[in-house]
């Protein structure tokens, strides 16, 4: 529980807001969470879940306030807890957002194995009605940028878990040729949190329309997820040469059989975040987020067509 008082002090948020609209985000973390379990590492967890609540946020072009996160354990074990929590109070602050609630949580004996537990968030957020990227499409000519993910994030787990533990059963301890790290490290790498260098780009042209829309890539794949920004008569032809993906992917597609299609739809394939934008403004963007330390490259182009994502 906690309290947020709309009409702030001045300076409390990044702007004053004229015409403030809330938007919100509830996330869970599915079968990433089974990984955790099997390694005991607990100390990332949290930054999954607020990460997949603000980016959901600011990729609507909101600004994130706050957020609550919810707790079960089958018993509460409190260092546990503390590094779960730990997780979630930091990603906030790399959010510049409020943490509510401190790890408020339940006991649900017999409902959760030993080390196991069920974690939740909301987030809230605003932003200036006349910037809201809800809804927003792409332009015929627009550019996509993609931000770099930092791994698998927290989507496809379930095929993951199939993959290497169920079917190859692979110990997590163990590093497969092609990665430099061990599998559990790998698989339990945390969701990147792009509010800061996206602000940032917001910001920087509060005049111009310059980005016209944008994609969080979690909870489903790169297709997926930019598929809903792309308007009948217009199609995007995404340039898979462009960036770098991730080794994790392509073992993934190895051992699983995957095809690449699939996998473009399941997975984010080296990209969490998706920016649409006017092309007179893309080498300006992307040398800006160069300086925020935020790799970033041109992974797409839309042109007339039939609404379709092409994998050029």
């Amino acid at each position: 529980m906690g309290l947020f008082a709309l009409d702030y002090p001045k300076g409390i948020l990044r702007r004053n807001y004229r015409e403030p609209v809330l938007v919100s985000c509830a996330e869970g973390l599915g079968a990433k969470l089974d990984v955790a379990f099997r390694t005991g590492v607990a100390d990332t967890i949290g930054r999954d879940l607020v990460a997949r609540c603000v980016n959901g946020i600011v990729a609507q072009g909101a600004e994130p306030l706050f957020f609550l996160d919810y707790l079960a354990f089958g018993g509460v074990e409190p260092d546990q807890a503390a590094l779960i929590v730990g997780g979630i109070a930091a990603a906030c602050r790399e959010a510049d957002c409020a943490l509510f609630s401190r790890g408020e949580g339940a006991e649900r004996p017999g409902l959760f194995r030993p080390g196991s537990y069920e974690l939740a968030g909301f987030a809230v957020g605003v932003a200036e009605r006349g910037r809201l990227l809800s809804g927003g499409v792409l332009a015929e000519d627009d550019e996509l940028i993609g931000l770099a993910s930092a791994g698998i994030h927290s989507s496809g787990y379930a095929i993951v878990r199939k993959i290497f533990l169920e079917d190859r059963k692979w110990r997590l301890g163990v590093r497969p040729d092609g990665l430099r790290r061990n599998l559990g490290d790998e698989l339990l790498e945390p969701t990147r949190i792009y509010v800061r260098p996206v602000q940032e780009v917001l910001r920087r042209y509060r005049v111009k329309r310059v980005v016209h829309a944008m994609a969080h890539v979690s909870g489903g794949g790169l297709t997926r997820h930019i598929a809903p920004l792309v308007p009948a008569g217009v199609d995007l032809v995404l340039h898979r040469g462009n960036w770098p993906v991730p080794p994790i992917f392509r073992l993934i597609q190895q051992a699983g059989g995957i095809p690449v299609e699939e996998m473009f739809a399941t997975f984010n394939m080296g990209v969490g975040m998706a920016i649409a934008i006017s092309p007179h403004f893309t080498d300006s963007v992307l040398v800006h987020l160069a300086r925020l330390h935020c790799p970033a490259w041109r992974i797409g182009q839309a042109a007339g067509g039939k609404g379709r994502v092409v994998l050029g």
